[in-house]
């Protein structure tokens, strides 16, 4: 990390809401794409956003270490991704509402990837965790370890099977 992002971050845990807004700017395409795979819409992914800026802003005084900004700001996402996604149970009308969003993206997304991305949805939360950080937003293993508990070894075996079980759901269909 340079001196400069150092820097940044502890302008920002000083209250200086321009260097807040330059260091979310390093890391908003990580935090929407991990939260559009990981929850059922757009919408929502932008509300879980919003909310984990906003709630990393008011809390970055308490933030120790410069180099560890983008692990605890994902780390604060990743808790509203799973907050979110337990509402979704609480919700009655699940499957209503997903098959609505369903056909929503069927719309939105390139057809050739909608075969993998409804097979990624069948991967439980803390593989499509494991993945979308790893494969999608390009984090490496230990800095996933920071964010999720697990050790560098866990992530990996986990990414690994996740890809080998992805895989095979893909060609069996």
């Amino acid at each position: 990390m340079n001196t400069e992002f150092a820097q940044c971050v502890k302008k920002a845990r000083a209250g200086d809401a321009d260097a807040f807004a330059e260091l979310y700017s390093t890391v908003y395409k990580d935090l929407y794409r991990i939260a559009l795979v990981n929850l059922k819409n757009q919408h929502d992914a932008s509300d879980v956003v919003s909310d984990t800026v906003l709630e990393a802003f008011s809390s970055i005084k308490k933030l120790k270490d410069e180099k560890a900004f983008k692990a605890w700001i994902i780390k604060i996402l990743t808790v509203k991704i799973k907050n979110k996604q337990k509402e979704y149970i609480k919700t009655r009308n699940y499957q209503e509402e997903l098959e609505s969003v369903e056909q929503e993206k069927t719309d939105e997304i390139n057809y050739g990837g909608l075969e993998l991305m409804e097979e990624f949805r069948r991967l439980n939360e803390e593989e499509r965790l494991v993945l979308s950080l790893s494969v999608v937003s390009g984090y490496t293993s230990e800095e996933i370890a920071k964010v999720t508990g697990l050790s560098a070894n866990t992530v990996r075996s986990k990414a690994a099977r996740a890809k080998i079980k992805l895989k095979q759901m893909l060609m069996e269909r």
